[in-house]
């Protein structure tokens, strides 16, 4: 997993619409809330999803776009994305999972994704970073309330 203060990563992700997404994308003019969810099918995930969603508004007020990274392939990311009618651009992997890219896949008895955040400000640094195995821990509101409230705040 990743670590606040480093550098984040170079990631080339592609949007349910088949555009290339790359982080570098957003540097010098947004900060990116990048969430990973375990599946489109897992409850817990999607309730985080729905928390991020009905909060748009005020992450945009302080320059935040969000993008959600699926373990899923592009046509059932698409699919959930229409379905639970999501206004942030849904990623997927090229070759593998955006989870792998960032150490979010975990072998346990076989491969399972977990979930988490990463918090990427607008110069490209790490200013949250968080994972976990459990889905319902994995939605660190307050830690990322606290660090979008830090890019307020010259260094």
């Amino acid at each position: 997993m990743l670590k606040a203060g480093s550098s984040a990563p170079r990631m080339v992700l592609e949007d349910t619409t088949g555009q290339t997404v790359r982080l570098s994308d957003y540097q010098g003019k947004h900060a990116v809330l990048l969430f990973f969810m375990r599946s489109t099918s897992c409850p817990v995930c999607n309730r985080h999803v729905r928390d991020l969603v009905n909060r748009g508004d005020e992450l945009a007020a302080d320059n935040v776009r969000v993008l959600l990274a699926v373990p899923e392939d592009q046509e059932k990311a698409t699919t959930w994305k229409a379905k639970q009618q999501i206004p942030f651009p849904v990623l997927t992997g090229r070759h593998e999972s955006p989870h792998e890219m960032i150490g979010l896949g975990r072998k346990v008895f076989g491969s399972m994704q977990q979930s988490g955040s990463i918090l990427i400000d607008r110069q490209g640094i790490i200013r949250h970073a968080h994972g976990a195995a459990m889905p319902t821990s994995s939605y660190d509101r307050k830690g990322i309330t606290a660090a979008i409230a830090s890019l307020r705040t010259p260094a």
